[in-house]
């Protein structure tokens, strides 16, 4: 049936405002610091921006908290800083690690996974050895971090917190290999999801879409290029912790992620319009 313009300029509007109010929907509940309290987690990628943060995060809610990363004296100082920001010496509370790795002393509560390989803000340039490198980082390294993780979060019933990103849900310029690995993520650990509910597994998977952030390579790559407002890198790793703890399925940040998400094949010519008219 075919709907008169009037007809359709109305429906889009109905669509439209469902988005809106499901977008705003659930983004208001908070984790108490009693629930991680002593809970047992491991974040990678954790020497800088949003896991710098989340790693702090974690330390002032009370956990027992390993950060790895590549950078060795890096991770150091995040470690000494977040155990000046809870008052703990920083053995007893933040450990860093320089290679990422599942096995933390006595089990696993959390999984954390956020480390990126390096990538630059460029049209495509046939470089297939480059995607090649930025999917075992980004990608095969996640598969194989939580499958490593897997036996000791199902004695904890514990959970497995992905940091994704909205361009492994809408695709924009400039961010093809970095793109592609986000898809890749998205796409196995959504599929993992179900898995572990069809063997009624006690392990929770949350994947959090994020937006841009205002860390420092994010900021440093998109700089006079964009013209997406950026949002502060400590409120994204709340908004992780927060998802992880409640085990939500789904989560995003900042508020425009979602309503991106839902609107994204309802209304594809305005969608491309508004993301190639994002950038300068």
């Amino acid at each position: 049936m075919h709907l008169p313009l009037p007809a359709r300029q109305v429906t889009l509007r109905a669509r439209l405002r469902v988005c809106v109010c499901v977008a705003l929907t659930g983004t208001r509940a908070t984790c108490s610091a009693g629930s991680l309290r002593g809970a047992r987690v491991l974040v990678t990628g954790a020497s800088t921006g949003i896991g710098e943060q989340l790693a702090y995060c974690y330390a002032r809610l009370g956990a027992q908290v390993v950060i790895t990363a590549r950078r060795e004296n890096v991770l150091q100082q995040v470690s000494v800083l977040a155990a000046r920001r809870v008052g703990v010496k920083r053995s007893s509370q933040v450990r860093p690690r320089s290679r990422a790795s599942s096995r933390c002393p006595g089990g696993l509560d959390y999984l954390v996974l956020n480390h990126i390989g390096r990538y630059s803000f460029s049209p495509w340039s046939g470089d297939v050895h480059h995607v090649r490198g930025l999917m075992e980082v980004n990608f095969l390294s996640y598969v194989q971090l939580a499958s490593a993780a897997l036996p000791s979060l199902e004695k904890s019933k514990g959970s497995i917190v992905v940091v994704s990103s909205l361009l492994g849900k809408v695709s924009t310029p400039f961010t093809a290999p970095y793109t592609a690995t986000k898809f890749a993520v998205n796409g196995f650990f959504c599929t993992l999801q179900h898995e572990l509910a069809m063997r009624s597994s006690d392990v929770s998977l949350t994947i959090s879409i994020l937006g841009l952030v205002d860390t420092e390579s994010a900021m440093e790559k998109v700089s006079g290029r964009t013209r997406v407002v950026p949002y502060p890198a400590g409120e994204a790793a709340l908004h992780v912790v927060r998802a992880g703890s409640l085990r939500q399925k789904e989560s995003f940040y900042p508020w425009y992620t979602h309503l991106v998400c839902l609107v994204r094949d309802w209304c594809p010519f305005f969608r491309d319009v508004i993301i190639r008219n994002s950038y300068y």
